[in-house]
């Protein structure tokens, strides 16, 4: 109720605005404000509250509603049928290379075990886990939600393509085409974009377009006028 208080205190029409039926800001205004200052004590106190719940809980839960309603809306989310939203749970770090005994056989450039990284960022691989458990459903986006010393939880949304209210839509029902089929296994979400690099662009980033083995492709191949 404090932390609601604090978010809602301001919300209030003043006597200036009162007569153009304005509002300082929108709610989700707020609610997006109180985001951005994780490090204040109501959002710390919140947070590591949740984080307890989420360690008793399961690495994948279905939502009845988004953590983060603000955010959820700004990635596709509405609350409606046929949307839903799971919180996923990923262990942090790197993984270490199975070796029996720490024996690790070849040349010295290839006997690292601790040093390994995914090329892949945790909301990517949060997104993939989800799509191949629930394959039925299409991977919208995704966004943080909590982190603690071992475990980062991330909330994706996802939408149903045979659920009438998703394919009725005509602002939904893009993701009812085939093509969008497990979006997240192939890079195509925000974050497997972004895990891609292609949030760069100009100079640098003509070796990543359309993707980096087309680049390799295109610059390594010889093409001749006639055959040969």
């Amino acid at each position: 109720v404090s932390v609601l208080y604090c978010v809602f205190k301001n919300f209030q029409k003043t006597p200036e605005n009162h007569k153009k039926h304005l509002y300082i800001m929108g709610a989700f205004m707020y609610v997006n404000e109180l985001w951005k200052k994780k490090g204040a004590d109501c959002m710390k106190y919140n947070q590591r509250v949740r984080a307890w719940q989420y360690r008793h809980s399961h690495a994948i839960v279905r939502l009845n509603r988004p953590t983060r309603a603000d955010k959820a809306r700004m990635l596709g989310w509405k609350a409606k049928q046929g949307f839903s939203v799971f919180r996923i749970r990923i262990r942090r770090g790197g993984r270490k290379r199975i070796a029996h005994k720490g024996i690790t056989y070849g040349k010295p450039k290839t006997s690292g075990i601790t040093g390994l990284k995914l090329n892949k960022n945790h909301r990517q691989v949060a997104e993939q886990r989800l799509g191949s458990k629930f394959g039925n459903l299409r991977v919208l986006n995704s966004y943080w939600s909590n982190t603690d010393a071992i475990f980062t939880w991330y909330e994706v949304i996802c939408a149903d393509p045979s659920h009438p209210a998703i394919r009725n839509d005509p602002r939904s029902n893009w993701v009812v085409n085939a093509v969008h089929k497990h979006r997240e296994a192939r890079g195509i979400t925000s974050a497997g974009r972004k895990g891609r690099g292609l949030r760069n662009k100009g100079i640098g980033a003509s070796r990543i377009r359309p993707s980096v083995r087309a680049a390799w492709r295109r610059n390594n191949r010889m093409t001749f006028l006639r055959k040969r």
